[in-house]
């Protein structure tokens, strides 16, 4: 009989511990029943949006990254300062640099109307992330949901986890290793380069100093990027096509007409050359694989089952 009752504890540790895996796993069908309407409200939105400024596109997609590489996607990267939580959205990688808040609010709004306090805004800036590629002519993919919001968040964490524009190629590796990406994730991912804005402080060393560089491409930007002053001054990261999602990024690079540090270390006569010239010259494996590297960041240590919140306001808890 011990040995029976010893069984079956152990079975229901094992049956326990099994459903807590399942629980805390992401599913593509989540709202399917809880808010069917939230797939049709939230791209309807990013349509406008990008419509509205193209620009835009990339600034939602670039949401999704901050917040996943401080403590996983959990929407902590919206969450503004209060007398008691110093956010992340003054953070060196955030200040004066990340925008787009106010399509997370319209949108939320929108969800609160029709299914109140079921959509959290961390599952938000996944599926707007997606929609803001289709928008500019990039791949679909299937989104994982889930996710839960976090009720705090980690100024300090912003200002060491998110890859700086001036890492070298063995940082950057480190960085997203650190994440549980892989080098293949590191070099699609930074494909999403082929849309935005940078601001000049972020590329002025680069285009006054380094010599990897093409040199009317220099030349063009300093025209618009002086050795001092002028830091919000914007440039394309990718000149050619800045507002539509393809390969031409890696061309560039190819070409040595990376704008970041970052970037062009991607293709420096380091490991990742010849993914960057695959890239180039293929855009069906760039896509193929930035689709999977996606969900791949997407599932970084998120919040689920009864961790966390569902906001009601995605700047603040509840």
């Amino acid at each position: 009989m011990a040995f029976l009752r010893a069984h079956s504890y152990s079975f229901l540790l094992l049956f326990f511990f099994a459903f807590a895996i399942a629980s805390a796993q992401l599913s593509p069908s989540f709202y399917d029943k809880a808010c069917p309407g939230a797939f049709r409200a939230i791209r309807s939105a990013v349509y406008a949006a990008v419509l509205k400024e193209h620009r835009m596109g990339a600034s939602l997609l670039r949401l999704h990254f901050h917040d996943c590489f401080v403590n996983g996607c959990d929407g902590s990267v919206l969450l503004d300062d209060t007398p008691t939580l110093t956010g992340e959205k003054t953070a060196a990688p955030n200040n004066n640099s990340i925008r787009g808040f106010e399509v997370i609010d319209t949108i939320k709004s929108s969800l609160e109307a029709i299914c109140p306090q079921v959509v959290s805004c961390a599952d938000i800036l996944a599926i707007v992330a997606r929609d803001s590629v289709v928008a500019l002519g990039g791949p679909t993919w299937t989104v994982q949901l889930g996710r839960r919001d976090a009720t705090t968040a980690s100024f300090s964490d912003a200002n060491s986890n998110i890859p700086k524009p001036t890492s070298d190629l063995s940082t950057l590796i480190s960085d997203f290793s650190n994440k549980g990406l892989t080098t293949t994730d590191l070099v699609a991912l930074s494909g999403a380069h082929t849309i935005g804005q940078a601001r000049c402080t972020t590329f002025r060393t680069r285009i006054y100093n380094e010599t990897d560089i093409n040199t009317s491409l220099a030349t063009s930007l300093q025209s618009n990027c002086p050795s001092t002053g002028g830091d919000d001054k914007l440039s394309s990261l990718d000149a050619s096509t800045p507002f539509t999602f393809d390969s031409c990024y890696f061309k560039n690079l190819v070409s040595k007409k990376g704008l970041l540090h970052s970037d062009q270390q991607l293709y420096s006569g380091g490991s990742t050359d010849s993914q960057v010239s695959g890239y180039s010259s293929n855009s069906a494996q760039f896509f193929a694989d930035f689709k999977a590297a996606m969900i791949n960041m997407g599932s970084i240590s998120p919040l689920t089952g009864t961790d966390g919140e569902i906001r009601k306001n995605c700047r603040k808890t509840n």
